[in-house]
């Protein structure tokens, strides 16, 4: 039996439009398990109505598998934990891509390198903002150069915790890009470019007092909050409360505030504001996972 574990990320992280994406301490755990004659998907030990075939899991497994010709009849998949909300904006599905190819690599022998498992990743996923993080852990800034996937680590200051607050709403993913224009003025060019620069450089340098500037975006943030109900009173509450930033984590409709003092009050002042809200909003206090993925053999 292969035993995966996959931490939850979020990306674009304001400015950095599908290439800043950063691991968080929540996970999915998933066991996967050659089994002759049928698939089954069990969530948690019990068995899934779902097709099988429609699961991100299994075709991520077995597009893998079917690369280098592995043979195989069927599987046993089990999601023993799924702490990752579905569709939410903290990359559910990249999570299931990810462990997906990972298992399969541990399948055929741990055949494929940690950028050759990103690759491939990436290519299911269709950008790195969400899978690299995965596979590596911590903050990184991804892009693809042709078909390679080039990546580099952030170093994000220890002092800094991050408040997701998630709705029982999704956002299409679908269409949250829908929405998006088609072209960009220079000028909201340049200030995107600029200010993914500067987060950079901010978060190497400790400079807090930056970053609620840094995080600002006009590529993709004004269009995605509308939504997301309530998006503007609630970044407001957390910038008023002590956040030292905020965005909209992926493409929604989890938001997200950067938080680096006073965190009790902030979690309870910013709490009790949700709790008045519709939409069953609630806050999780995150830290960065710096491991990324984590694969055992059983």
């Amino acid at each position: 039996m292969i035993k995966v574990r996959i931490p939850a990320t979020t990306a674009n992280m304001g400015p950095g439009f599908d290439s800043f994406g950063m691991a968080l301490k929540l996970y999915n755990e998933i066991e996967v398990e050659e089994k002759k004659g049928k698939t089954i998907i069990l969530n948690n030990g019990i068995k899934s109505e779902d097709n099988y075939k429609d699961n991100l899991i299994y075709n991520s497994l077995i597009n893998t598998l079917d690369r280098f010709n592995y043979k195989y009849d069927g599987f046993i998949i089990n999601v023993s934990k799924c702490d990752i909300p579905i569709c939410r904006g903290l990359g559910s599905s990249a999570a299931c891509i990810v462990g997906g190819v990972a298992a399969a690599s541990s399948l055929m022998g741990n055949r494929l390198s940690l950028d050759e498992i990103i690759e491939i990743a990436t290519e299911v996923e269709g950008h790195p903002d969400n899978v690299v993080p995965a596979a590596v852990g911590g903050m990184v800034v991804s892009i693809k150069d042709g078909e390679k996937v080039n990546y580099s680590k952030i170093r994000v200051p220890n002092e800094l915790k991050f408040a997701a607050m998630i709705p029982d709403f999704q956002v299409s993913t679908a269409l949250s890009r829908q929405i998006l224009p088609q072209a960009y003025v220079k000028e909201d060019c340049i200030f995107n470019i600029s200010r993914s620069a500067m987060l950079i450089s901010a978060l190497y340098n400790g400079e807090f007092d930056k970053l609620r500037a840094c995080f600002n975006d006009k590529i993709h943030e004004p269009y995605r909050k509308k939504l997301i109900k309530n998006a503007e009173e609630i970044l407001e509450k957390a910038r008023d409360t002590g956040a030292v930033g905020e965005f909209v984590s992926g493409s929604g409709s989890t938001l997200m505030a950067v938080v680096d003092k006073d965190i009790e009050k902030f979690e309870k002042e910013v709490k009790d504001f949700l709790g008045k809200l519709e939409d069953n909003w609630r806050l999780i206090l995150l830290e960065p996972d710096v491991e990324g993925i984590r694969v055992a053999s059983c």
